[in-house]
């Protein structure tokens, strides 16, 4: 074979590989055989950025060989139409603010209902609780301390009475604060600490430590609670900027506080904060949180992660560098708020259905 001849077959070998490669939709991923009708599932090995922005639509791939270009059209920040309803109004701001405000709970023995946010360090707990605090007091507040670094700033149980816009009797809510769970013994925060708090066993401003549970000796150690001083409902709370980087034992661990806390008869839900540190359409327009794929998607890992439906779950955006409030992001906030409390009243319907309410666990 002459020379020009073996250039010009290594030239024809060569155009055939890039077509077949540009067939298979090597830019990178690697997806497998994937039928073009099949719709492609993430893996954690994929890398995380792309996971969270990008999918590669393989039949416009297969159709347009001689484009071999990246395409992310089928990639779609958006999803057709919101996956959840919400009336981005003020009147629904409003209307949330009076239902919150008279809430009172169904049960005349107690005056207000307790709910524990619990969640990994960092996770948003007290900086929900001043924005919630924030939307009645007209203005942005951080009456709960938060911080910002990796062991829990929070280190005693702190109850906050959510109190009404001025001129109004406060609410008949309380969110408590409770240190964050962490890794090892840092935050000594143990599961039998928390069936404690559940319990109402634990005093208010009482200092959590790791070689020091809390025990009937305890100061103001509570031995046979009633209703008023029991926890009536449990938010978990998960950062969705670091699901995927919290420890696998985690997702036990809370497996494991859900069913304890199941067997108490007390209801659980969740909620998805920092939702606009992973998508920069919702951080600009939080109106735009349930059109997000991205935050869709975060929802099924914060679901799986907790062991619950994502029907138990609301994304929320807390108040941190902004100075002045947001209609948005008030009924985002409130919205989560009125979720706590639904499940919080099924609590009192199951225990006002027994004709002997117990008075301790």
């Amino acid at each position: 074979m002459s020379t020009k001849n073996i250039v010009l077959s290594s030239c024809v070998r060569r155009k055939k590989t890039q077509e077949n490669n540009s067939r298979e939709g090597s830019f990178g991923f690697t997806f497998g055989a994937v039928p073009a009708t099949q719709s492609l599932a993430i893996t954690p090995k994929v890398d995380t950025k792309h996971t969270l922005s990008t999918v590669t639509d393989i039949s416009s791939t297969e159709k347009e060989v001689a484009e071999p270009s990246f395409t992310f059209s089928a990639v779609q920040p958006k999803v057709e139409s919101q996956w959840r309803e919400v009336d981005w109004t003020e009147e629904r701001r409003t209307s949330l603010m009076k239902t919150i405000s008279s809430h009172r709970p169904s049960c005349e023995e107690v005056t207000q209902t307790r709910v524990l946010l619990l969640g990994p360090v960092s996770s948003g707990k007290s900086s929900f609780i001043s924005s919630v605090q924030s939307v009645f007091n007209g203005r942005v507040t951080n009456r709960a301390m938060v911080g910002c670094s990796s062991t829990s700033f929070t280190k005693k149980l702190q109850s906050f009475n959510i109190r009404g816009q001025k001129g109004e009797d406060p609410t008949g809510l309380v969110l408590c604060d409770i240190m964050g769970l962490g890794d090892g013994e840092m935050t000594g925060l143990t599961l039998h600490d928390i069936l404690s708090v559940i319990k109402g066993h634990v005093p208010e401003g009482h200092k959590f430590s790791p070689d020091q549970p809390v025990r009937s000796e305890t100061s103001g150690y509570v031995k046979r609670p009633s209703l008023k001083d029991k926890i009536q409902c449990v938010a978990f709370v998960v950062d969705a900027s670091k699901i995927s980087t919290y420890p696998k034992g985690l997702s036990t661990t809370f497996q494991q506080l859900r069913e304890h806390i199941s067997d108490l008869g007390v209801h659980q839900v969740a909620l998805l904060t920092h939702v606009d540190k992973i998508c920069s359409e919702t951080a600009e327009d939080v109106t735009q949180v349930y059109e997000s794929r991205i935050i869709r998607d975060m929802m099924g890992k914060a679901a799986a992660l907790l062991g619950m439906s994502t029907s138990y779950i609301v994304p929320v955006k807390n108040y941190s560098s902004e100075l002045d409030l947001d209609v948005n992001t008030d009924v985002l906030l409130l919205s989560a708020v009125d979720h706590i409390l639904q499940y919080a009243d099924l609590y009192f319907q199951d225990n006002t259905q027994n004709t002997g309410l117990k008075s301790d666990f």
